[in-house]
């Protein structure tokens, strides 16, 4: 799902593009995994995304994922890039440590996908969604 384009330095990217990156590459990730399990409506299915990809969830995953020891230091530093990152505005249903968090995942997500580190992202992605679904061993 590249093209053939390829992202100059993406180590050197900002934490908030990574973010944004990240950001539509989880959610096309969610999107996928709601209709694989056969969700075709879409009300329901914008509802069980948000479990997903709300601020306060991605929060969750990254202090999930930071408390099992499961980040190399590269994506440590990743993370921290993402959670120091400035940005103009925070969401007014979250406080600024829940977006911070989440703009850190988010940047985590990013960073994995334009490095093309893709086995390292899918399995990040496998451990936040069986977080998310109670599955964690």
């Amino acid at each position: 799902m590249r093209l053939h384009e390829k992202v100059s330095e993406p180590a050197q990217i900002n934490g908030l593009a990574l973010a944004y990156m990240g950001d539509g590459v989880f959610e096309t990730y969610v999107r996928f995994r709601l209709i694989a399990k056969g969700g075709v409506r879409p009300n329901k299915l914008h509802r069980e995304a948000t479990k997903y990809v709300s601020a306060k969830s991605q929060s969750r995953l990254l202090k999930q994922l930071q408390e099992k020891n499961v980040l190399t230091e590269e994506e440590s530093a990743v993370v921290r890039r993402g959670r120091n990152a400035k940005s103009g505005t925070i969401p007014k249903n979250t406080d600024r440590a829940t977006y911070q968090d989440s703009t850190a995942f988010e940047a985590l997500i990013g960073y994995l996908y334009l490095m093309e580190q893709e086995e390292r992202l899918d399995e990040i992605v496998q451990l936040s969604f069986d977080i998310i679904e109670g599955k964690e061993g």
